[in-house]
Order: C-alpha cells, then structure tokens, then sequence
C-alpha cells in the first residue's frame, strides 16, 4: 500500500508486460510506462516528454498521439504544401507595401534603451529543481508533482531531475558546469569546450531509449548549424550521450527579456520594449528567407548581451514545409493557427503578443489567450494609441490580415517608437516609405476650407509599370494638363493601378468628385484589396465637408499603417473641419512631436488652438517649425499676432518681448511693408502696456532697439507707421497709415 497525491492510500498492481517487474503507479508502470488493462486513457504510450512552459502544440479535438516511430510526443502532423514566398506575402494591394527597413532596424546600433552591462556566464546557474508550480505534462499540460514518471492522464514519461551534473563531460570535451534553465527539452546546461576554451550552452534535443532514433533526430536538425545571423545565437554542434542528444550553442551571457521585465516589477518602460523588439525583428527576415519558422517565441527566448539582443534558442525551429515534425509554442503566444501550420507570419503573431506582455500586465494565457484586452484597462495602450493599434494589426485571427514580412513589421514599428520618443537624436530622422514628407504647398492660418490641403500624398509606388511616367508627369504645373497626360497614359499602361489612382487624386483636386467616385467603383472592382482606395476615397470625402465619412476610411488606414504620420495627419484635418479641436489637437500633437519637419501639422495645431482661444498654445505650436522651413516666414509673423493677441486681453510686457525676438528672427527675411508693419504693431502694443504700468521687472530689456517706455515706444510706433505708408500701394493706403501715425505718436505741449 502506499499514499496518493490525494492522502489516500492505493494498491500497487505488479506490470503484466513480459519481463518487466515494475509497479504500476497512477494507471502507468514506473519501468516500461504501459497502461495498466483500463488505466488512465486506455491506450498505451511509447513518447517521452518534458514538463515546461513549452509545449508540443495540437489542435483542438485532435485524436489522442498512437506510438509512432519518429522523434517526440503529441506529434501533428500537417497536410499543408509548400508555402508561399515571402514575396507573395508582400504586395501593394494585398497588404501594405513597404521600403527598405533603416540600417538601425537591420541591426544596427541600440535605439532606445541602455546597454546591459557584461556578466559573468557562472553568474546564470541555477538550483536544479522545478518548482512544483512548474511541473506541466508536455504533452497534455496536466499537473505533475512527482519528480520523475508517468503522466497520469496520457501517460507521457517525464523526468524533472538532471541528466547530467557539474563535472561530466560530453562528447569528450564539453564539461558541464551546472543548469542555467529548464526547457521543453529538459535541463539546459552551461559548459566549458575544453578543447576551444569558450562558454557553450547544451540544450536538450531528445531524450528516447532508441539509439537508431536519437541519431535521426541528431541528423534532422543538423541544418540549424547552418543559420549564422548576429541576432541568432549561434550553432556549434550536435552530440549525445547516452539516450539524449543536445544541440552545443554559442553562450549569450545576459539576462532575457522576461528576466528584465521581472526585475522591474511589471511592464517595461514602453521605448524600451519596442527597441528590443525592433532589434530582434531582422532575425525573423532572415528565417523567413532561409525558409525557416521559429515557433516558439516569447520573452524568455530573447537574450540581451551589452547592446546585442539574440535569439537564444532554437530548439522549436523547422522547416517552413515541414509537414511532419513536431510543432512546439506556448500558450499565450502562440498563434491559433500554429497549432498544425506554423508560418512566418505566425512567427509574426508571437512578436506582437510578446511585445504586448511585455509592455501591459493582463491575462495573456487565459482570457485574453487570443485577444487584447480594451485600452481602457492597461495604461500603454490607453496612453499609446497607434502602439495599441500596432498590437491588435500584428495579432489578428486571419493570418492574411496581420504584418506579412518582418520588415513591414519593423517599419511600422519604428514608426510607433518615433511617435512615442518623439523627433530626437536619439532616434534619428525616419522617412516613411510610403508617405511623402509634408509635401502640400504653404498653408495659411485660415486655409481650413479647402479641406484637402493639408493631407500627405502618397509616394510613387516604384514597382508600378507605370512609375517613371508618373514622376515624370509630376512635372506639369497645370493640373488640368495633368489629368489630360494621365488620361493619355493609361492607354499605353493598362496594367497600372498607380496611373488609375493618381488620375483620381487629379478628379478628387479639380473638385470633379462624382467621376473621381465612379473611378474608383472601377478600380475597387478590380483590385479590392487595395487600401489606396480607402485613402483617396478619404480624401474627397473631405474635400467635399462628408466628415463622418472621411473619419471612416481614415481610420482604417490607420489600423493598417499604425506607424505612419499620413494618417495621423489627415484624421487631424478631418476632425478640424468637423469642429472637433480637442481630437485634433491631439493628433497634430502627435505628429508634430514626432517628426519636426511635418510643419503643416504645427501650424494646423497653432489653428485649433486659435479657435479654442489659447494663444499661448498656439504661439508655443508656431515655436516647433524650424528656421530651415520654407513657411517659417509665415510661422513667425503668425506667432507675433498669437502673443499679441493673448484672447483679447491683450499681451503683458513677457508677450511683447517674446514678440519682438520673433520680430528679430525675421531679419533679413522680410523687407519692405510687411516689415514696418509688424514693427509698429510691436511697438503699439508695447506702448499701451507701458501705459498701464505693467513694464517688465527689468527695465533694461528693451523692445526692438527701444526702452521699455511709453513715449519712446510710441514714437517708435509713428516711425514705422509713417514708413508703412511710404511704401503703401495705394492712396487710400497711404492716408490709413499716416492717420494711425497720427493717433499712435505721443501727445506733445505746443
């Protein structure tokens, strides 16, 4: 008799299989591990397992695993073909066409996060024992308490205990220093190469009784040696000892990004998780190109070392057709299909998730398995829209809907990151490979009208056959003659979508909506995938005040392209000219602080502040627009008249100093009326806070040359005035200025 898991006490039945003596313990034999006659499942079970958070994945319903004479447990197998390439996967229509990914996306130097400093490799061992909370059947993930046996549920053979020790030595020259981890695998070990005198990790590749076995299994995943990328750690052997085998890998000697994540105490700062993620990204394009799938992916599989990020385990890699080996992931992670047919893009799926948990704390593994929980109840998303946007595109349950290449991944990415650090050096100028940079000509401060003005136009799509007569055609000035080229041109290019598209653009500007409509119901029918469409439709819809309908089909882009700044832009225009200031404000805010050099989003952000009557926000937006801007011109006279104003209250003498740099900056730029009359409107306003004894503290700064003083700067006031009227165009003119002369010069004793 002896005590169950339950405190109850239980025969042990003697195992009926010829020549075995073992005992059978929870339906199981302790020895041979058949099932006892009606035990556990009734089916008897010749796969091993190991407990872990990495399990063999199966879809749901699957029959239960019958012996088989292949490597592994819970085998599923696939009856998918041979993928598609990635360049299928890649198209304008179908997804989102993409550029070619920054040298800092491509590995490059760390964006935003800090160096992790060196640590010594005998600094990783660990205790080897698995915690009970830990202990998981790998092929059914039932509850184990004991160390070593049978799963009582499916009758899979575990071992929590390690196989090797500190001391031994494999394959003659690998001498093991103690655990560092325990995978799916097993007990994942540090040891010395004795023989080459470097740090190597050996990680379990199986453990089975058959000789014949290990030693296909040894040669199935020899191909793993032949992946060499700097974000991948490196393969250097395949050995066994014994009934396993273990993959020899290059030892990373930093923490993983779950181990970061821990010792913070929660999420990661946000910059920093998206710059880990960025950095990890290429290894997948290049999987993806050596038609490979990684599978397992999560944040314990991605090691930081100083400024490296790296893959460090490989143990779930296979090929992209593989339609029968073991298919490996985690829960919470995993993507629904990747049950029977994993795939790049599936890989794709487990990015997104990691990055999620990395960055919010939520039921990753239970209720939200296959979802995101609202923005509302996580702060990173709630803070961060196009981050939260990011998430749900990248972990989408159609696989044709989510990010299809690691580098559209990767650009969309960056872009969220640019958004969130803002335009800075630590990041660096990141141009859009699709929208061009703020390419609408000047705009005034009034300009909301015309409605178009002011949304991003969309790049030339290079691989378009049509491509070089469209830059081409970018020459001519008269939009009419314009239309009329592309009219003639899509004779000669039947097979461009581009030429279609711009020709509407060209409708959509001569405000002809009704035939821009109607040609873009001819394209949709033809290529419906297309989200140009959505784009142009947006625009016109705009152009013609159908806000709600504009707000529609830029939104969609921008669950699409939550990286880029062109749909920002243009949900901004559209809620400005719907009267919704507050939501574009935030916006332009967003757009503005992301990219210095998209002025228009400025000055549409000083114009709302304007109609909510804040000045100083506005004069504070006209402040972002660089000397090297051809509209600084505009922005500064602007920013003179915001501090001027103050809502109608007038400046204080802090206004009127600000004012008059702003005058300052202007030197050399602008001559002539327009100069005298800024000049004398800083002057006049200066004179009437002097007036009412309101100077500034220190009565030594002066304003444009002149002192802080009533009759000085009223006479100032009168000289500008009078050389306004000099150089008046016309009589009337003229007459105006000199009585404003009049008025404003000091009242002096006859």
């Amino acid at each position: 008799m002896v005590e169950a898991l339950d405190g109850n006490s239980v025969s042990m039945a003697t195992c009926t299989r010829p020549g075995c003596s073992g005992k059978v313990e929870d339906g199981y034999c302790d020895s041979c591990g058949m099932a006892a006659a009606g035990g556990a499942n009734g089916t008897s079970s010749a796969t091993t397992g190991l407990g872990s958070a990495s399990t063999v994945l199966a879809p749901p319903g699957a029959p239960t695993a019958t012996p088989s004479t292949r490597t592994g447990s819970g085998r599923t197998p696939s009856t998918r073909s041979a993928r598609s390439t990635k360049s299928a996967r890649s198209t304008r229509s179908g997804s989102i066409r993409t550029g070619r990914a920054t040298s800092r996306l491509m590995g490059g130097r760390p964006l935003a996060r800090p160096p992790l400093p060196p640590m010594d490799p005998l600094g990783s061992l660990v205790s080897p024992v698995v915690p009970e909370r830990k202990r998981f059947c790998s092929s059914c993930d039932t509850p184990l308490k004991r160390d070593t046996g049978f799963c009582p549920k499916c009758g899979a053979e575990y071992s929590f205990v390690p196989t090797l020790k500190a001391g031994d030595v494999v394959a003659g020259k690998y001498e093991v220093k103690g655990t560092v981890a325990f995978g799916g695998l097993g007990w994942i070990y540090l040891a010395l190469d004795t023989v080459l005198n470097r740090w190597v990790i050996l990680k379990g590749l199986l453990n089975s009784k058959d000789p014949h076995m290990l030693e296909v299994a040894v040669q199935e995943r020899e191909y793993l040696a032949a992946v060499k990328h700097p974000n991948i750690v490196g393969i250097y052997d395949f050995v066994s000892q014994g009934t396993e085998g273990f993959i020899v890998m290059e030892s990373v000697n930093g923490k993983t990004l779950m181990q970061l994540r821990k010792e913070a105490n929660g999420p990661l700062p946000i910059a920093e998780a998206i710059s880990y993620i960025l950095e990890i990204l290429p290894a997948f394009g290049y999987l993806d190109d050596q038609g490979l799938v990684y599978c397992d992916f999560k944040p314990d599989n991605v090691m930081v070392e100083e400024e490296t990020v790296k893959l460090i385990d490989l143990g779930a890699v296979r090929r992209v057709d593989d339609t029968a080996g073991d298919i490996y992931g985690s829960k919470g992670y995993s993507a629904p299909e990747a049950t029977s047919s994993p795939s790049p893009v599936s890989d794709l799926y487990t990015v997104g998730r990691a990055l999620a948990v990395l960055v919010a704390s939520f039921d990753f593994q239970g209720k939200h398995e296959h979802s995101l929980p609202p923005a509302s109840e996580c702060p990173a998303f709630e803070q961060h829209e196009a981050l939260y946007r990011f998430l749900l595109k990248a972990t989408r349950a159609k696989e044709e809907e989510r990010f299809q290449t690691a580098a559209e991944m990767g650009e969309q990415l960056m872009g969220v990151l640019r958004g969130i650090v803002g335009d800075t050096d630590e990041l660096g100028h990141v141009e859009s490979a699709i929208f061009d940079p703020d390419s609408d000509p000047d705009i005034g401060a009034s300009d909301v009208e015309t409605h178009s003005t002011g949304i991003p136009r969309l790049k030339v799509d290079k691989e378009d056959p049509a491509a070089s007569f469209i830059l081409a055609a970018g020459a001519v000035t008269d939009p009419e003659k314009r239309i009329a080229l592309f009219a003639r041109g899509m004779a000669a290019n039947q097979a461009s979508v581009e030429l279609r598209l711009r020709w509407i653009d060209e409708l959509i500007s001569l405000a002809r909506f009704d035939e821009a409509e109607k040609r873009l119901a001819e394209v949709q029918a033809a290529h419906p995938t297309d989200w140009r469409l959505a784009w142009y439709r947006g625009r016109a819809m705009l152009a013609q005040g159908k806000i709600k309908e504009t707000l529609a089909a830029f939104e969609s882009i921008m669950s699409e392209l939550p990286g880029e700044l062109g749909p920002k832009q243009a949900l901004a225009r559209a809620h400005e000219a719907g009267g919704a200031f507050a939501r574009a404000i935030e916006y332009y805010d967003a757009v503005s602080k992301a990219d210095g050099s998209f002025v228009s989003a400025a000055i549409g952000l000083a114009r709302c502040h304007l109609k909510q009557h804040n000045p100083a926000a506005a004069a504070s937006a006209y402040r972002r627009i660089p000397p090297t801007s051809n509209r600084y011109v505009f922005a500064q006279m602007a920013l003179v008249r915001a501090l001027l104003d103050r809502g109608g209250s007038g400046p204080d003498s802090d206004g009127i100093l600000q004012a008059a740099i702003a005058v300052e900056a202007l030197d050399g730029l602008v001559v002539g009326l327009e100069l005298h009359k800024v000049r004398a409107d800083v002057f006049a306003a200066a004179a009437r806070v002097a007036s009412h004894g309101k100077q500034p503290p220190d009565m030594s700064q002066k304003v444009l040359g002149a002192p802080f003083e009533e009759r000085e700067l009223r006479l100032e006031a009168e000289k500008e005035l009078r050389a306004c009227g000099r150089s008046a165009n016309t009589a009337d003119e003229k007459i105006a200025f000199v009585d404003l002369a009049n008025a404003v010069r000091p009242i002096t004793a006859l």
